[in-house]
């Protein structure tokens, strides 16, 4: 996207794209059609919302956001996180209202989707930080190495890391200690989670709930949080006081506002058009729900995945901002959890339950890890 034209193009695109999955595919999933039919829908569902809609508005958010970053003031990882984690939290909302829409006529199935919204909110946290590690690590290796490394071995069209001591941009030092300190948070939230669905939330034996008031409490508490950690950090990285250059660097304001409704508009058609093939598909194959959730968990998450291994094989400065937006991008998911606990409940099985929240908390202290290491390598070459 170079110009005017092309962006509207693609916003329309995108538009007309989410329509057609919603009104137009969607209702075959429920119909008396042949379960061929409504399987190949499903599957043109989530592969063409994952391929298109979904990933081109994340990415016309997170352009969107970079530019009110430069003109507000505020963190440019909360403004990127607050466009990249709209997928994931759109699709777990989505999943809850759905859940609701069957409570009275079908509880089974209300409980099914309530199980897919909470895969889909945690499990996109395990993506986002597990990608996050992979590419500090990566990047690490380089620096220990003093030589270009594939970002994953064997596959070269993915990209090249290269030594921080070759980039003409540095992260900033302000970014990896806010990003030390949000993970801290993250996995002291994350444990809170785990205990109160635990200690409040049991239904039965082996099925837990995330209760309304503890969702309550996570909402004002995220949002507390969030708002704490809304300035830039004292050491604001270089690229970013030179000024990047987005497609909508040159677009009026009011355009700006009108592509940020259009994308969150094609963001919720697509999502729910999604969710509901991911259901159906479940159904129909006897996948567990939780493995549904966390596939829509990695479709919701795409786009600030794809936002920090950019920034690791572009040297442009901004890894440290990626490395905020990821942890904030999870803190958003928490508070995406609360706003889905209020309005629906999130329900977990015990097995699934530990599974996603100790791996939530391994990797936040791997992060930790990586990103000290970062920052010890980052002070050497100042």
């Amino acid at each position: 996207m170079h110009s005017k034209n092309s962006i509207l193009y693609t916003l329309a695109l995108m538009l007309v794209s989410a329509c057609l999955l919603k009104y137009g595919l969607s209702p075959i999933l429920h119909s008396g059609y042949p379960v061929w039919l409504i399987v190949s829908t499903a599957l043109i569902i989530l592969i063409t919302g994952a391929a298109y809609p979904l990933t081109k508005a994340a990415g016309i958010i997170e352009s969107v956001t970079d530019i009110l970053s430069k003109k507000s003031g505020l963190s440019a990882g909360l403004i990127q996180s607050l466009g990249t984690a709209f997928p994931d939290m759109i699709l777990g909302v989505t999943a809850a209202i759905i859940s609701l829409s069957f409570v009275k006529d079908d509880p089974e199935k209300a409980i099914s989707f309530a199980l897919i919204a909470a895969a889909t909110t945690f499990g996109s946290n395990i993506y986002n930080v597990g990608h996050a590690v992979w590419c500090i690590y990566r990047q690490n290796k380089s620096d220990k190495l003093n030589q270009n490394l594939l970002m994953f071995p064997g596959l070269k069209k993915l990209g090249m890391v290269k030594p921080l001591s070759s980039h003409k941009k540095l992260p900033g030092l302000g970014d990896m200690d806010n990003a030390i300190h949000l993970l801290t948070i993250l996995s002291i939230l994350t444990a809170a989670v785990a205990l109160a669905m635990v200690a409040f939330g049991k239904i039965t034996p082996t099925l837990f709930q995330l209760v309304r008031p503890a969702g309550v409490v996570l909402f004002f508490v995220t949002g507390y949080i969030l708002y704490s950690f809304r300035q830039k950090p004292g050491h604001v990285a270089e690229a970013e006081a030179a000024g990047e250059q987005t497609p909508f660097t040159n677009f009026p304001e009011y355009g700006i506002w009108l592509a940020l409704v259009i994308a969150g508009i094609t963001i919720a058609f697509t999502a729910e058009s999604m969710v509901k093939s991911l259901e159906v598909v479940s159904a129909i194959a006897g996948i567990p729900y939780v493995l549904s959730g966390a596939l829509a968990g990695l479709i919701g998450c795409l786009g600030e995945m794809i936002v920090i291994h950019n920034y690791s094989i572009h040297q442009n400065g901004r890894l440290g901002d990626a490395i905020v937006g990821v942890t904030m991008d999870n803190i958003v998911t928490i508070m995406g959890a609360s706003i889905v606990s209020i309005i629906g409940g999130i329900f977990l099985g015990g097995t699934s339950l530990i599974i996603l929240f100790v791996l939530i908390l391994v990797l936040n202290g791997i992060l930790v890890d990586q990103i000290s290491t970062l920052k010890t390598t980052v002070i050497k070459l100042r």
